[in-house]
């Protein structure tokens, strides 16, 4: 018989963080050697039998079968679960944000330790969405003084750090996030204009390292809403409005941030699919994180909307995320979808999505939809705008209870409610008998899974020095940069125009001037003295609604250029005297008839730096993107389409699919 062994933290060296080696699952061949993985320990010690390490989460001194990384994740949970209270039971079901010092929704120079002691240790809440912005260095050991505070609790349960996309390049606080040091790449639907599934595999696999190196252990991504309203603000983190594409692309994206075509890996990062279902079918494109934008109506269409995820569901994601607006006029074999959020919805969650598609992972409920939307909410005004406190989107539930909203999310379905750190109704609702004890104990299982599945019981700390040399790696920029070269899309080429291989002088808007220096061109003052001119804009839009909080935020409304906006003017001026490129990030499927006649070339991207707009124009990279939707050819045409139906204008400007490729 093997002797076991207690050691003390310094007798081992393990006090300080270890070299973190990528946590390793357990053989499972029946008579393979157990594959001993990195331990690291702040809080606890470590038990020792024979030759194989485990961490002492409990304390005890003996190895539980939770401890015991040989067994699988599963049997884990499950003897985990049997030795919770009901108050560790409650906290595992709320993802909260870890509080960021002096910041706003959790932004910040660092976590206010102060708050998140009281949110790991009081309330035993143990997921968390980051939203600091630091070096990676500096994050890694932010998450390790997080990590060490639930080390000490009473089952030493370590956290799950969850991340908003980070490397991409459009910012909207509470949609996505913005990183120093990471990779910068195209947002998806410059991977949706590729068309590349290998190069989607490569981008998700460089995420999954620089995440892992900084402690971030959940993706809440990849967005596999389709683009079907081209007025909504969120469709630039879709991969478009081809269900086909949306699927095949989905899962490259999950395969390789998960690390494992057959689930997640213990290298992997959980992604949580988003969002189920339809919610790219907003009706005038207004947003379900708003109360005005409450409903979508994918109508017969609906099933396209499911089929976008097949290729995500097949891969199997560790979470996914039910979208936020109701949906309104779908029906599921014959059963009516209830008019709640998706979050609410037994047809959406249990009976479509668990029953018909087989899925077994986590559901993460999207943020907010337990609070209530009180007046500043519901109807802004200038002297009393939305501010962060109230953001709520209890969209269909409003007149229950935030104890009864628990329960119904629940028994639709939700393991986890996102962005509510609110304990206290979920322990009434159980101690209530509202919410059934088995319900809570195959939530609380799932969400413990995930841990399990990524070696965080064994070693949830990060080397901050690996941190600065693994993130934003020579190779991996290289690769990103050429990304954002390829990823744009060459709509025009008047005259064959492009590239100006010889061209010297220009003339810009929009762009920095020494990105064009840097490139070997000599900025002028005056288009008459160029050779050639590039503007640079962004799809139009309006501020519809700028006393809500997302609504301030996001972009709404018109699509088409029209006199008197800067970037037409520019154009206009510009194109009088010399050949122009307009180069546009197209954020919206953009209406570009009214300024088609100024621009000789019309360069869109879906995310790319000055330098990389340039060596296109200047023939050092290719564009070889195409459209990941069409583009109409007015705003009445806009108008008229269907919200839910993929592509329905019949006579766009540019079809989906367009791209001129230069030989």
């Amino acid at each position: 018989m093997l002797r076991r062994t207690l050691l003390s933290l310094a007798s081992l060296g393990l006090f300080a963080t270890p070299a973190p080696a990528e946590p390793v699952r357990p053989a499972s061949e029946k008579g393979a050697a157990p594959v001993q993985p990195e331990v690291g320990t702040r809080a606890k010690r470590v038990i020792v039998e024979g030759a194989l390490k485990f961490r002492d989460s409990d304390g005890d001194g003996r190895l539980s079968p939770f401890e015991d990384w040989r067994l699988t994740p599963e049997a884990r949970a499950r003897d985990l679960v049997g030795r919770m209270t009901a108050d560790e039971k409650v906290g595992t079901l709320l993802h909260a944000t870890l509080p960021g010092a002096n910041g706003v929704l959790g932004r910040g120079a660092g976590y206010d330790f102060a708050a998140a002691e009281d949110l790991i240790s009081g309330r035993k809440i143990t997921s968390f969405i980051t939203r600091l912005g630091t070096s990676p260095a500096d994050l890694a050991r932010e998450n390790n003084r997080a990590q060490e505070v639930a080390e000490r609790g009473r089952l030493g349960i370590p956290l799950t750090i969850s991340s908003d996309p980070r490397n991409h390049f459009q910012y909207v606080l509470g949609a996505s996030g913005n990183s120093s040091g990471t990779t910068q790449w195209p947002e998806a639907l410059g991977f949706a204009a590729l068309r590349d599934p290998a190069r989607v595999r490569q981008f998700a696999a460089i995420a999954r390292k620089e995440y892992r190196a900084v402690g971030i252990t959940m993706a809440l991504s990849p967005q596999l809403d389709l683009f079907t309203e081209p007025r909504w603000p969120r469709g630039t983190g879709t991969f478009g409005s081809d269900p086909a594409l949306v699927s095949v692309l989905g899962e490259a994206y999950v395969e390789g941030l998960q690390g494992s075509a057959a689930g997640l890996a213990p290298n992997g990062v959980a992604t949580v699919v988003k969002h189920w279902v339809g919610y790219g079918a907003q009706p005038e494109g207004f947003d379900g994180h708003n109360h005005y934008g409450r409903f979508a109506r994918p109508g017969a269409l609906f099933w396209q909307h499911v089929a976008a995820f097949a290729g995500a569901l097949a891969v199997k994601p560790a979470g996914l995320m039910p979208a936020y607006p109701i949906i309104e006029g779908v029906t599921v074999a014959g059963r009516p979808v209830e008019a709640v959020g998706p979050g609410y919805s037994k047809v959406l969650l249990k009976d479509l999505l668990r029953a018909e598609k087989g899925y077994r992972g986590m559901i993460l409920s999207d943020w907010g939809i337990t609070r209530t939307c009180n007046e500043r909410c519901r109807a802004p005004t200038a002297e009393a705008p939305q501010q962060p406190q109230d953001i709520a989107m209890s969209w269909g539930v409003e007149d229950l209870s935030v104890e009864e909203r628990y329960a119904r999310g629940m028994a639709a379905g939700i393991d986890q409610f996102g962005g509510t750190d609110d304990v206290t109704p979920l322990l009434a609702a159980l101690h209530s008998g509202k919410l059934a004890p088995a319900t809570v104990d195959e939530a609380v299982r799932r969400v413990l899974e995930i841990k399990f599945a990524m070696g965080l019981f064994e070693n949830p700390y990060v080397d901050p020095d690996r941190a600065a040399r693994e993130v934003g790696t020579p190779a991996d920029v290289a690769l990103a940069n050429r990304t954002q070269r390829e990823a744009q899309v060459l709509l025009r080429n008047s005259g064959q125009v492009l590239p100006f291989r010889t061209a010297r002088k220009v003339w810009l808007f929009g762009m920095d001037p020494a990105a064009a220096k840097a490139a070997g061109l000599t900025v002028v003052a005056d288009p008459a003295e160029a050779d050639f001119a590039v503007v640079r804009a962004e799809t139009p839009s309006e501020k519809l609604h700028p006393n809500h909080f997302f609504g301030s935020r996001q972009k709404e409304g018109r699509l088409d250029f029209r006199p008197g906006d800067h970037a037409y003017e520019a154009l206009r001026t510009a194109s009088a005297r010399v050949p122009t490129v307009l180069a546009i990030f197209m954020d919206r499927p953009a209406v570009l008839t009214t300024v088609t006649p100024f621009a000789k070339a019309i360069l869109v991207n879906f995310g790319a730096s000055d330098a990389a707009v340039l060596d296109v124009v200047l023939g050092k990279a290719k564009a070889r993107g195409r459209l990941p939707f069409q583009l109409p050819r007015s705003m009445e045409q806009v108008r008229r389409q269907d919200p839910g139906r993929p592509d329905d204008i019949p006579d766009p400007l540019y079809p989906r699919g367009a791209g001129i490729i230069l030989p």
